[in-house]
This record gives structure tokens, sequence and C-alpha cells, in this order.
């Protein structure tokens, strides 16, 4: 289902199969959005919960999140001094925190859209998980764990190069 919350209408095997087809149409769409073809597909669910719908069995996206944060960041500074050998490290730390904040990332995750995949709870509508940048930034974070847990480092470096390099050769925005 795309952000919103299971359906409480029908028994627990149409849940469980829509729940399937659903995941099985979302790890088609990021398979050809990302360039990696998930072979972990509980993972990707994980990814994709919010904790808000986390249910009973207590997986959603916060732990991965972590990791992809770390994955993100060692990726991008990575990326940074090679493409910008002669940068001082001031130059580089202010493209790397513009490269990794919370509006970069709700921004690619748009590009990708992602939001349509995300499964929340009843509170949190699709309108508004659209709306929600924080949201959309930590559900990226937690795919590109997914990325580097079901495929390692290479798979994800690609995928955030895909993603982020024409961003790490932009101009540095003006300071205020």
């Amino acid at each position: 289902p795309s952000c919103a919350s299971t359906a409480s209408s029908t028994g627990p095997i149409e849940a469980d199969v829509a729940k399937r087809s659903g995941l099985e149409r979302a790890a088609a769409a990021l398979a050809e959005r990302t360039g990696h073809a998930f072979a972990d597909r509980d993972r990707l669910a994980r990814a994709l919960t919010h904790p808000s719908a986390r249910g009973e069995t207590g997986a959603d996206y916060e732990r991965l999140e972590f990791l992809g944060d770390r994955v993100l960041g060692l990726v991008v500074a990575d990326l940074l001094l090679r493409r910008h050998p002669d940068a001082a490290e001031g130059e580089l730390a202010l493209r790397f925190n513009a490269l990794v904040n919370a509006e970069t990332l709700a921004v690619i995750s748009d590009e990708i859209g992602l939001a349509e995949f995300v499964r929340t709870g009843s509170e949190i509508s699709v309108a508004s998980a659209r709306r929600l940048k924080n949201l959309r930034a930590d559900t990226l974070e937690a795919l590109i764990a997914a990325i580097y847990l079901d495929g390692g480092l290479e798979p994800a470096r690609r995928f955030v190069e895909r993603y982020w390099s024409q961003r790490a050769d932009a101009g540095l925005p003006a300071r205020q």
C-alpha cells in the first residue's frame, strides 16, 4: 500500500496478499529508480515502513535510517574528495552539509517517487507524507541502508552517485 494504513475491512490473508503485491510493485519500481534489484524483500519492506505503521512485528525504518545516514556520509565525502581535489576542508564541509541535509534528501526522495511506497499509520495521510520533509529524508536514508545491506557498498555507491553527483559539482549556496 502506498502511504496508507492497511485496510481493516479485509481479512488477514487478503491483507497479506495485498501487502505482498504492493511490495512487489515497489520492488520493481525501485529497482528501476535505484539501479538495484532487492533480493531481501523483507528488508525493503522495513525500509519503507514508518514507525506509525510498524504493527505487531515492530519492524520499521528507524535502525536502517541510522545506518543509511552513515553510508550516505561516507559515499558523499568520498565523492567530494574525488570531484574537488583542490578544495579546502571548509569548502568540502559546506558542500557535504548541503548534500546530506534533509532538504536535499527530501528533493531526491521526490525525484525517485519514494513517498508512494512508504507505509504509514492512519494518522499520516498520503498528502501529509509528501509534505513531511523529514519523513521523506528518513525513508531515503533507510533505502540507502537497505541497498547497502542487500548488495554491499558498491550498489549503494552507484545509487548515491547517480542522484548526488551533479549536485556535488553545483556551486555552493550563499552563506547566510
